[in-house]
């Protein structure tokens, strides 16, 4: 199972730290109480492991507790909240 993830709001974003390989989410502030995902890095060695997905539910658990709402430059983050209709409602109306 992947290491716990860690949040490094300095540099909007979230990362898991595993075997000497690193994952990343990345996110920016466009606008006032709205979070854009922009960028999922997941390193080759731990590809496969659900690694991405738990990023994605950790940002968007993180949007979620501080009332943001959620946009998704990032395309896997696009397809990921597309598949999993439960954060639907985090989705930002004025960027669709």
């Amino acid at each position: 199972m992947a290491s716990s993830v860690t949040h490094n709001a300095s540099d909007q974003e979230f990362t898991i730290v595993q075997d000497g390989y690193t994952a990343e989410l990345a996110y920016s502030y466009p606008a006032q109480h709205v979070i854009d995902f922009t960028h999922t890095f997941v390193e080759e060695g731990l590809r496969g492991q659900g690694v991405a997905e738990k990023l994605a539910r950790t940002g968007l658990t993180y949007a979620r507790e501080h009332r943001l709402k959620v946009r998704t430059s990032c395309e896997f983050m696009q397809h990921f909240v597309e598949q999993h209709p439960e954060y639907n409602e985090l989705l930002d109306e004025a960027a669709a």
